[in-house]
């Protein structure tokens, strides 16, 4: 278990948002693409546009991801205090920021939310949202386009599993109790602004087709 944590948390977590992307990109597409053509009937320029529209929820959740880590980063820098073995005299503010705090040695004492809590749980529920899809698209049995399909859904499944069990692990090791409990409010915050508010909207990349939320979805994937 200590060995399986050490290498998710260095192979997984620390590019949890990469993971994320690049498995869901194709996913998107794909499933937007099939589900354009074959329940709305929709033409190739109109179903191309609609995967683009769709995907334009991966630039969304990456803007998600910069601008809440360097927050994190700026409210760890300001609520700070370097602290430095045998230097005790030396002035707080000649460092000002956790890397010139390491950079001397020393140990940087911070407000420093969980960005692991953010982004895991953001990253989790933006994929059960996204394979939902998958309860009303109908793909023939042996085609080759379903076992792209089913693969990057089994991909996107363990992927999820191993972020509920890299929070787990954050919520029992690293971090207090407050600084988990933001960095959780905040991913879930982010999930329920986009997938239960904005995207609800015209002017979004819209919900997974058939445009419904996951809550009220009467689709079923065609085995």
């Amino acid at each position: 278990m200590f060995l399986f944590w050490l290498f998710s948390g260095r192979y997984f977590v620390k590019v949890a948002w990469a993971w994320t992307f690049w498995l869901l990109l194709p996913f998107i597409a794909v499933t937007t693409y099939q589900f354009a053509k074959s329940k709305f009937f929709y033409g190739p320029t109109k179903s191309v546009l609609m995967v683009l529209q769709r995907l334009s929820a991966l630039l969304v959740g990456t803007a998600i991801w910069y601008v809440c880590t360097r927050l994190f980063m700026y409210i760890e820098n300001l609520t700070g205090v370097c602290s430095i073995s045998g230097k005790l005299s030396e002035p707080h503010q000649l460092y000002a920021t956790k890397q010139e705090c390491h950079q001397n040695n020393g140990i940087w004492n911070g407000f420093d939310i969980s960005g692991h809590c953010f982004l895991l749980s953001y990253c989790a529920l933006m994929i059960v949202e996204e394979v939902a899809v998958l309860e009303g698209l109908s793909i023939h049995q042996n085609s080759k386009l379903r076992v792209v399909v089913n693969g990057l859904f089994f991909s996107l499944c363990f992927l999820t599993m191993i972020w509920v069990f890299m929070i787990l692990c954050t919520a029992l090791y690293f971090h207090d109790f407050s600084q988990k409990l933001l960095g959780l409010l905040i991913g879930l915050s982010a999930w329920y602004g986009t997938y239960r508010f904005w995207y609800l909207k015209p002017l979004s990349p819209g919900l997974p087709l058939p445009n419904t939320p996951l809550s009220s979805k009467k689709y079923s994937y065609s085995r």
